[in-house]
């Protein structure tokens, strides 16, 4: 393995272990996002901060999908948004390719633009309304000065034929084609200058299941096609679960677990994990009759004051002293290999049967606000 950059956080070196940092396509080294919360009228004074991204640290590997799973509120979006730089880093390193792009300027982040695009959640809010799709299209072309005229008219017919749509429609609105179309048009947008990496943001959350599957399959055809680099994002476990190579949990701004897909379906380590495979939904009648729900107490804590040691604790069956004083390491646990990680002092073996969380006073935690 070759040598991690000085400075490197214990958390990042185990999420490179994780991934296998030799074949690194994205770096995330302890990387923190807090948002100011201001009062005030005229003269404005920063009363606290949303601590939406709170250290996270992993690793993407070249040609893999990463899904990224958590409940509403964790930091999935906020996160992806600070991989691409759409957002500044209020701390922490990125690596993309090699290069750190932590604190480019928009100037020099610009070739970096070019290998690294986002699909969005929301096909109908995503793309202009009053712009024809072929200027939708086109626009990377236009922008960084790759195609002018009858070429970029060209590749963008082509890039629409590529995702499934008729080239003929080049002159359409977007309210003339459906849900499922209007993110074909999106996914042709992300892939006009052919990037490394595309982060999708809940691509199919708002679509029909049956759009859905042809939107996944979609995304997987051009991956081997193109050797495209994925982080998708998701609610959905199932989806995940067909999706990714490797599973990246996150709980209130931070990664609580990683691990190869089959790993962490078939034996997750951390508690709240589990709680979510719990919530998952399956489509065998009898598996789902015999699955143990497991239901957890409480809300999730505020960003703003989130809770000391981990931050699941409050919440969490298996929680003791140690937990709410003493944060714990991303670490391999139980003997599991240096590819799944956990951060809990008390991760669960294989097999354990996870009981029900401690209930707590109703005004232990004030409730969180909403955070995407």
């Amino acid at each position: 393995m070759t040598a991690l950059p000085h400075g490197t956080s214990p958390a990042a070196a185990a999420a490179a272990a994780a991934a296998d940092e030799d074949d690194a396509l994205l770096t995330l080294d302890d990387v923190v996002k807090h948002f100011p919360i201001r009062r005030g009228i005229v003269i404005k004074s920063e009363v606290g901060q949303v601590r939406a991204v709170d250290g996270v640290s992993l690793t993407v590997r070249r040609g893999e999908t990463l899904g990224l799973v958590g409940e509403t509120g964790c930091g999935k979006s906020t996160l992806a948004r600070c991989m691409t730089r759409l957002y500044p880093l209020t701390s922490g390193r990125i690596t993309f390719d090699g290069h750190d792009i932590s604190r480019l300027s928009p100037r020099a982040m610009r070739p970096y633009r070019r290998q690294m695009q986002m699909i969005f959640q929301d096909p109908y809010g995503s793309l202009n309304p009053h712009r024809r799709i072929g200027s939708i299209i086109g626009d990377p072309f236009a922008i960084h000065g790759v195609a002018d005229g009858p070429e970029r008219k060209r590749k963008v017919q082509e890039l629409m034929e590529l995702v499934g749509l008729n080239p003929e429609h080049f002159n359409r609105f977007p309210s003339d084609f459906s849900g499922g179309q209007r993110q074909r048009i999106g996914v042709a947008r992300a892939l006009a200058l052919r990037p490394k990496l595309i982060v999708c943001d809940e691509p199919v959350s708002a679509l029909d299941v049956s759009i859905q599957a042809q939107i996944i399959n979609l995304l997987q055809t051009l991956q081997s096609e193109l050797g495209l680099t994925y982080v998708f994002i998701a609610h959905d476990l199932s989806v995940v679960e067909h999706v990714s190579d490797r599973v990246a949990v996150m709980y209130l701004g931070k990664v609580v677990e990683i691990a190869e897909r089959a790993a962490l379906y078939s034996t997750p380590r951390h508690p709240y994990t589990a709680a979510l495979l719990s919530a998952a939904s399956v489509a065998d009648p009898d598996r789902a009759a015999v699955r143990q729900r497991i239901v957890l107490h409480g809300d999730v804590p505020s960003p703003i004051d989130p809770p000391s040691g981990c931050r699941f604790h409050p919440r969490c069956p298996k929680a003791q002293e140690i937990c709410g004083r003493v944060q714990p390491d991303l670490v391999p646990v139980l003997a599991d290999p240096p590819k799944h990680v956990t951060a809990c002092h008390f991760p669960m073996a294989d097999g354990e049967k996870l009981g029900p969380a401690p209930a707590e006073p109703a005004d232990a935690h004030p409730p969180g606000i909403g955070m995407r």
